[in-house]
């Protein structure tokens, strides 16, 4: 098997059991005009992530790796958003801002939206998986585990943004399942300051996984 020059130590990884995860590269994460943008958080380096990701996926897609999507989205009515009695109700932004805006209501992260829709460079291809999720976790309440478990995957490669939201969230999910993680670092973004970035990192390395950079990634730079 491949040996990853990965952090905090080498890692070896069967392709063949290893599939990418595209975490809500959707236009409400990285696009001006989106959720995050209208939040207030800087989305600079969005544009680079979306780069990153679009030279992965071609070496992943010819490597025989799946390509799974998640993609953070509400029906317009919020019935599958837990309601006031839940707390994602109270802390996810896009819930948050629609409630403290009634201008936005069913416009961010909202089936069928602009701002719901994966960026233009990186749509899903047939044959990709496409799973919508509700909650920061892409194995909460969907059919994640089961989709990869059917294929036999092993190994999972993260990508996306926020790295300390909804990436994070599912990568320890998927630790806790006994699945292998490795972070991509420049295929992913935080949501706040340089440092959250770090810490997720540090989170990462030292306790629920493995990251690399995109140049270590099998295939990267031969397309």
């Amino acid at each position: 098997m491949p040996l990853l020059q990965a952090k905090p130590e080498p890692l070896e990884v069967d392709p063949s059991k290893s599939a990418v995860v595209v975490v809500d590269m959707q236009n409400a994460f990285a696009s001006k005009g989106g959720m995050l943008d209208i939040a207030g958080a800087d989305i600079a380096g969005a544009q680079t992530v979306v780069d990153v990701i679009g030279q992965i996926l071609p070496a992943a897609r010819r490597a025989g790796m799946p390509v799974v999507y998640l993609q953070m989205g509400y029906k317009a009515d919020l019935s599958d958003s837990g309601g006031p009695e839940s707390p994602n109700w109270h802390k996810e932004l896009g819930i948050r801002l629609m409630n403290c805006r009634p201008e936005l209501k069913g416009q961010l992260v909202t089936e069928g939206t602009w701002d719901f829709a994966v960026v233009n460079e990186l749509s899903p291809q047939p044959g990709d998986i496409v799973i919508v999720k509700t909650r920061y976790s892409g194995f909460a309440r969907t059919e994640l585990d089961a989709e990869l478990r059917a294929r036999g995957i092993r190994y999972l490669f993260f990508t996306g943004i926020a790295t300390n939201v909804c990436v994070e969230s599912t990568l320890r999910d998927a630790f806790f399942l006994d699945y292998w993680p490795i972070l991509i670092t420049d295929a992913t973004m935080a949501a706040g300051p340089p440092a959250v970035q770090e810490v997720t990192l540090f989170n990462i390395e030292s306790y629920f996984g493995w990251t690399i950079s995109s140049q270590e990634f099998p295939g990267f730079g031969h397309i």
